[in-house]
Parts: structure tokens; sequence; C-alpha cells
């Protein structure tokens, strides 16, 4: 993706720099990557025969202390607060403030403080937005003006047993949608509108469903959530704090209805991402007869729908495979977090390191701010951006192996994981491919 500084709209929607140039042989990338999945499928069926992940039961615990200080309400409020107040300072820029990203700092908030940010936060902190979520803070102070207890636990009408997941999947949708495919995704007007009928939308379903609606169907909840699963930083069934191997939380991914839509509409929007700069893309938007932003949209639903079918279909060779299993679908959509990072990290990192703190800068009253600067030269850039994409495909196999040796009888535990092992390769040649051709 080219970066534009002059066209701050154009930095806004997309992660990094050109992409067609960096210093790194194809064939070293493609060989290493290959390499290192061949490699770890091998000694996972060798010297991994049995389960080792204990979900949300592992960890060593923290002090009490810390953990006292992370409860309190004063904490708890404390967060909700900050969360109000940076959505407040944001609808304040996008009512009263130009409508030109150079000079506006509230695009730079939406799309690279909140969306990229959430990485980093919640990987090192946890589900992160769940504290800072303002939306749950309006909810808590409507129910307040309306002299109705505080609702934490979600003590509404009941979800529906399918939802799921699913809400939040079509709104994580909406918001690739807004930042990829529509006409101007740095307007002022474009994001006012959007998140005023996303908040006005989730505020009423939650004073009809309770304070649980946002756990179930908030897009970034969703997001920092599944994040989080991969965070050294979590929480054991008891409640306690822990220090957990990463992949202990993974494991204790919930599979609920809607786990693979959210999953696959991460790994789709960011490979449609990483397609949308190139030249034969750029020239098909440009000569479409219908139109960018409808071509934009069905590029955008093709990619997601791509990644979803290569899921689906490995779900159902590893069925005629390895004989039926609990939950063909959900089984192993865990497996496919730690390769949604690794794409999140290589197609975003330079810009959360040049144009968060540009932002950050014109949030606190800057006339201007400098221009931003790589953060890497191209070849740490496309070091980094390789190491990414591999490490989490390589998570993503010792994942998918753990869940295997656990379903399946023994003498079918490594053949069930080949159609595991084809899919993780083929999503390795899409990314490497988008990364570096």
């Amino acid at each position: 993706m080219v970066l534009h500084p002059a066209d701050p709209s154009i930095l806004l929607a997309h992660g990094i720099g050109s992409q067609h140039d960096l210093p790194i042989s194809p064939f070293y990338a493609f060989a290493g990557a290959f390499t290192a999945l061949f490699v770890s499928f091998l000694a996972l069926g060798l010297l991994w025969s049995a389960s080792r992940f204990c979900g949300d039961r592992s960890g060593i615990a923290l002090p009490a202390g810390i953990q006292r200080v992370a409860d309190a309400p004063a904490t708890r409020t404390a967060l909700r607060g900050l969360g109000l107040a940076a959505a407040l300072a944001v609808l304040l820029h996008l009512l009263l403030g130009p409508d030109d990203p150079a000079r506006n700092p509230a695009p730079g908030a939406v799309y690279v403080l909140l969306w990229v940010g959430l990485v980093p936060a919640s990987l090192l902190l946890g589900p992160v937005w769940r504290l800072l979520n303002p939306l749950r803070a309006l909810h808590r102070l409507l129910r307040g003006l309306r002299r109705r207890p505080p609702d934490p636990a979600g003590t509404g009408r009941p979800l529906p047993n399918r939802m799921g997941q699913w809400p939040a999947a079509v709104g994580l949708f909406g918001f690739t949608w807004l930042e990829l495919a529509s006409p101007d995704p740095a307007s002022s007007t474009s994001l006012l509108i959007a998140l005023t009928v996303y908040a006005a939308v989730h505020l009423l379903l939650a004073a009809r469903y309770g304070e649980s609606w946002f756990s179930h169907a908030d897009a970034f909840e969703a997001y920092s959530d599944l994040l989080a699963r991969l965070s050294p930083l979590g929480r054991r069934h008891d409640g306690r704090l822990v220090l957990r191997n990463p992949l202990h939380g993974l494991d204790a991914t919930p599979e609920r209805p809607g786990l693979v839509a959210t999953v696959c509409v991460l790994l789709g929007s960011t490979a449609y991402d990483g397609y949308s700069d190139s030249p034969a893309w750029i020239n098909t938007l440009q000569t479409s007869p219908l139109g960018r932003t409808p071509t934009a949209t069905l590029g955008l639903l093709v990619s997601i729908a791509l990644v979803a079918a290569l899921y689906c279909l490995c779900a159902a060779a590893t069925r005629l495979v390895s004989g039926p299993h609990p939950g063909p679908l959900t089984a192993f959509a865990h497996s496919l977090v730690p390769i949604a990072l690794g794409y999140l990290i290589a197609h975003y990192f330079s810009l959360l390191a040049t144009t968060g703190p540009r932002t950050v800068i014109m949030a606190l009253g800057a006339d201007s701010a400098p221009e931003p600067s790589p953060p890497l030269d191209p070849g740490g850039l496309a070091a980094l951006q390789v190491i990414a994409v591999v490490a989490g495909h390589v998570l993503g196999v010792i994942a998918a192996h753990d869940r295997s040796v656990r379903l399946f009888p023994p003498a079918k535990a490594v053949a069930g994981q080949l159609p595991l092992l084809a899919l993780m390769i083929t999503y390795t040649l899409g990314g490497l491919t988008l990364l570096l051709n």
C-alpha cells in the first residue's frame, strides 16, 4: 500500500508503505515459511501426542494486591471515564473540527489509535476494550438516569442461543467496509453518521438485553477479546489474574456461533487491504462499470468469503479423514486467531508507529504535526512482516495440533491435521504473496 503523506485519507485507510519493492527475496521468504510449517508439523506429530493446553485453568496467580487494584471499583470507574472522555473528544472534533484529516485528529483516533492500537493493548493487558468501552459507560449512565441499578451481569432478556458473535462479525464487516470500501472514509460526516448509528443500535439493544449484549455483539469488544486470548495476562476460571502461556488462553476461546465469521472477517478484510493497492486492482476500480464503491465492496466480500470457504472446506475434509467430531466448524477456529494477528501486525505496524504519534500531537492541540517517518528501514520492515505472518501460522499449527490430539483417536490425530496443514500453507502463500509481490 502506497502511503501519501499529502493525502491523509489514503494514509489512514491503509497500513504500510509500498509492499511491491521490499528488499527481500520471495524465494527465500516462501522457502523459509514452508520449512517452518513442515518442521513444526513433523515435530509436533512426533513429540506431542497428548493435549497440553489447559485453557482457563492454567496460569500463575498474580499477587493479591495487584488483583485488588485491578478489580477495585475506583479503577474500573476511572477506566470507564477515560473511555467516555476519549469518545467525547472524538465526537467534538468530528462536530467542530475541520473536515480535513490533515488537521483533524478524529479519523486517526478511530482508524489508528482505536483499530490498530487495540492490537498491542489487548496483547499486553488483556481485553481492555471491555473496560474502556464508552457504550458500556453510557448504558450505565442511562440506567442511572432511569433510576435502575447497574446491570454488569446483563440481567435483561436472555440473548438468543444462536446469536453468538454474529452481530460482532457484522459490526466488524461494517467497520472494515467503512475503512476500505466507502467513498470517503476519513470524512467527518461519514464517521459521525457511522459512529452515531452504531452507538444508537447498541444502546437500544443493550436496554433490551442488558449489559451482556456488549460481550456478545460489540465488534470492538469481540476484536479485543480475540486478540487478548494471546495475552500473557489473563483470568483463570476462578477469576484470579494470572500470568500464563498465551496458547493456554487461546485454547480457552469460547466456541460461540459466529466465531468463524468473526475471525474470517478479520483475515479477509486484512487480505483485501493488502491487495487493494496492487496496480491490477486499482485499474479495476477505476474502470469498473459498477463504480468504485460497489466494486470495492464486492472485492471485500469476495476476500472474506474466500477465507471462510477455505476454512469450511478444511473442516469438511478433516471430518472425512478423521471421522465425526464435536463442533466441526468451531473446533479449530481458535487456530485462525494467531494468523489474523500476524496479518494485522504485518499490515498495520508502521501505520501505528507513524500516524499514531501524529494523531496524539494533533489531539493535544498542536496546529500542525510532523510528517510521519517510517519506524524501520525497508529491510527491517520486510523482515518484520514475514516473521509476523510465518509466526502466526506456526502458532496456528501448534494450536490446531493440540486440539486435534484432544479430539481424535491417536491413530487419526496426525492424519486429521493434514487438511489444516494444507489450509495453513494456503493462507501463508496468500499472505506472503500480498506482502512481497
